[in-house]
């Protein structure tokens, strides 16, 4: 029987030599709800908390104004009145310093002699922080089934104190969004400190009766000293202060050791689900950290991760792009990789979250655009509520379209008929109906968006509006009605207003290398190619991640995508971002390109990350990576990443499975155990001297199984008969959680 790969281990583990003097290289800890981040210097450690529902809600001004909707944008844009568009829709973004995420605050560790930090550690197997100090220890961790935090300092005397945010006076501040404007500007009054004994409080008034509470009590035990912290809000109780004491008593008499115990038992069942072995040791590190970031940051009940996660900015500012949601990238891109890794509650996290703003979708859907159905504002808060920004991406429909692609995948993984009826179809239905109720038929016959665009091409001046449609925007709707057919065919249900859709729909608009079917690079529009290097892969959405063009169905179709990174790689990388790189190795794999793919991979992880895993979205070491040298952290190219391990370990589009599909030939020996795969396949499989010895799949629901051959020819030996040979493929039927298994003979046997 082959071994089974151990998962995470402790030449994994984040190792950060001390100081730590910002709070994004921190050590990351959370359980979905609450987060911390764990730095400092000398006798000092901070400890910056998060909450996933601390928010400040309140709309912008100007953001009901009436004349803010889809027929005012249709007409400025046909008059070209640039001011008025950025008048009503951009500025409500730019101009005022909420609806943002939040901050919780700061705990400030005071330690005795002997407490100098020398080391610190992120443990991932138990997701437990640890700093070595001269002549002691500390340690901390988000209980992961207990909204309550424990520190551990062990050694030295310890004090601790809470730092609440910087809020206060109102003060005039034209921040960048990107940096963050300062907190002041939200206009809270002070925080109301209490203490009584050995607990301490801060209590924070925000916005509209909100208010939420830092509670911590101290308790020496021998030569230890054990602190338990929590936040808690008004939404959990009319006396938060009440609550929070209550918690950290009852985790306190719970015992350190217990409560550890309890939480590594939920870290075990979560590292238990797969597990990968990569001959690139960086690479594998920071997959397992990306994993461990579900762990922490997305839990079913709490918020799904907006662009910062659990972990927003602690320095005095709101954090970059208000830490909101952005639905023209960053929370796809953020949900891509979980299917694959078999972290499925994580994942439903963000599901649960759209389902459950579908009332707000569809009051969007009617009010901005006059539509039945349902659309999510491109940019919006923890409320679904419009955000605004540039206008031409945050109101942008056919976002929504790739929210849906979501719903479909996890259906596809999973297979689940439940879900599919319940979930899947009636929301990819609702976004379907406001895009069918918003395309216009044009004289040939065809429907068009009235107004395109493809995100953040040409910023957000008039030339960012192009002709329609868009690829960005065509991709995503012959997507999402190719999608509902599909799914109405599964249930039975009549499909004929979709294929109807469908049918009338334009092709993607690709350049003519010469006589024949245009073969050419992917264009940006009917009128426009890609004309200079662009951070958002946009037009290329076709390829990954929705997978209407393939390198397998035609000779025209693999020439379209080998010509479409050709002109990626002609006009350069220097308007890339961070993400750009790790959703560039996902395209590359999909088209069967393990170099450009591993290449991309190794780019991004040397030049975008910090040195705790962080995403930062600039070439901020510059090594001449991209001509962005800033460093706003968000969260959503460490997810690309992880999802491009994925994409070249193990593909299932197309009713195919592909076992090491993109694997470069540096990566001779390659493993990986039960990843998820379409069709509610989990797979695993070894690869030894650039060749694969063995696999196993199990079909969770049944079905037929079309495997592409991963022997090269040869012929393994199976543990089944039911299998035959049909060309490159091998096809089986198989019985709910029946496995097959396959190993090849050892050379010479």
């Amino acid at each position: 029987m082959t071994k089974r790969l151990a998962g995470p281990r402790a030449n994994h583990d984040l190792v950060l030599q001390a100081p730590i003097n910002r709070w994004d290289e921190a050590v990351p800890l959370g359980n979905g709800l609450t987060g911390a981040l764990l730095w400092g210097a000398g006798r000092q450690l901070r400890l910056s908390l998060d909450r996933g529902d601390l928010w400040d809600l309140r709309p912008a001004p100007g953001a009901q104004d009436p004349q803010a909707n889809w027929a005012t944008m249709k007409l400025l844009v046909a008059e070209k009145d640039l001011p008025r568009l950025h008048q009503l829709f951009d500025a409500i973004y730019s101009e005022s310093s909420h609806p943002t995420k939040i901050p919780g605050g700061r705990l400030e560790l005071d330690l005795g002699a002997g407490g100098d930090a020398q080391e610190f550690r992120l443990d991932l197997r138990r997701a437990l922080g640890r700093v070595r100090l001269r002549r002691g220890t500390v340690e901390a961790f988000c209980h992961a089934d207990q909204p309550v935090g424990l520190i551990r300092v062990d050694g030295v005397k310890a004090s601790l104190r809470i730092v609440p945010p910087a809020y206060g006076q109102t003060v005039a501040d034209d921040a960048d969004l990107v940096v963050g404007r300062d907190l002041r500007t939200l206009g809270y009054p002070a925080p109301r400190l209490g203490r009584s004994g050995e607990v301490s409080w801060a209590l924070q008034r925000g916005a509209e009766g909100f208010e939420y509470a830092i509670v911590v009590e101290r308790r020496r035990i021998g030569d230890q000293t054990l602190f338990a912290f929590t936040i808690t809000t008004n939404a959990d109780a009319d006396d938060p202060v009440a609550l929070g004491r209550q918690r950290v008593r009852d985790a306190l008499e719970a015992g350190y050791d217990n409560a550890l115990k309890q939480h590594t038992r939920w870290w075990k069942r979560f590292w238990s689900r797969s597990a990968v072995a990569l001959p690139d040791p960086r690479i594998e590190q920071h997959y397992y950290l990306v994993q461990y970031f579900y762990g922490a940051a997305s839990r079913r009940g709490a918020p799904p991760i907006p662009l910062q996660g659990v972990w927003t900015a602690d320095e005095g500012t709101i954090p970059p792009w208000k830490g909101d949601y952005h639905n023209d990238l960053n929370t796809q891109l953020t949900y891509w990789s979980y299917l694959a890794a078999d972290h499925l509650d994580e994942g439903a996290c963000f599901l649960d979250f759209l389902w459950n703003l579908m009332p707000a979708a569809r009051r969007f859907a009617r009010d901005f655009y006059d539509t039945r159905g349902a659309c999510f504002p491109g940019v919006m808060g923890l409320d679904g509520q419009k955000l605004g920004g540039w206008h031409q991406y945050s109101y942008s429909p056919t976002n929504s379209a790739w929210l849906a692609h979501a719903f479909h995948r996890h259906w596809r993984y999973t297979m689940d008929r439940d879900f599919l009826r319940d979930r899947a179809y009636p929301f990819c239905a609702e976004i379907g109906q406001c895009l069918a109720d918003l395309l216009e038929q044009g004289p040939d016959g065809l429907l068009r968006l009235p107004l395109s665009s493809s995100p953040e091409m040409h910023d957000n001046r008039l030339e960012a509006w192009l002709t329609p449609n868009t690829n960005f925007d065509l991709s995503l709707l012959r997507w999402l009605f190719a999608a509902l057919i599909e799914m109405s065919d599964a249930l039975a249900q009549d499909s004929s207003t979709w294929r109807s859709l469908l049918d009338r729909l334009p092709q993607l608009a690709v350049e003519k290398t010469g006589g024949g079917e245009p073969n050419g690079p992917l264009m940006i529009c009917p009128d426009e190619s890609l004309r200079e290097s662009h951070r958002h892969h946009s037009h290329l959405m076709g390829i990954h991640p929705l997978g209407i063009l393939d390198r397998e169905s035609g000779q025209r179709q693999a020439d379209i995508i080998r010509n479409s990174l050709h002109q990626i790689d002609w006009h350069g990388m220097n308007n890339w971002t961070g993400y750009s790189f790790s959703w560039m190795a996902c395209i590359a794999a999909r088209a069967a390109q393990p170099e450009r793919a591993a290449a991309m991979l190794d780019l991004f992880v040397k030049g975008f990350i910090a040195r705790n895993g962080f995403h930062l979205n600039g070439d901020f070491k510059e090594l001449g990576l991209s001509g962005y040298h800033y460093r706003p952290f968000t969260l959503e190219g460490n997810f690309a990443a992880a999802e491009a391990v994925h994409e070249m370990l193990l593909q299932g589009w197309g009713g195919i499975l592909r076992i090491f599909p993109a694997v470069p030939d540096d990566w001779a020996d390659v493993a990986f155990d039960d990843l998820r795969a379409e069709g509610a396949f989990r797979v695993s499989a070894r690869r030894a001297n650039r060749r694969t010895t063995w696999l196993r799949i199990t079909a969770e629901t049944g079905g037929r199984l079309t495997l592409r051959d991963p022997f090269a020819g040869a012929r393994p030996r199976w543990n089944k008969k039911n299998i035959r040979r049909q060309g490159d493929l091998w096809i089986a039927t198989l019985k709910p959680n029946e496995t097959l298994e396959a190993e090849l003979p050892a050379v010479g046997k």
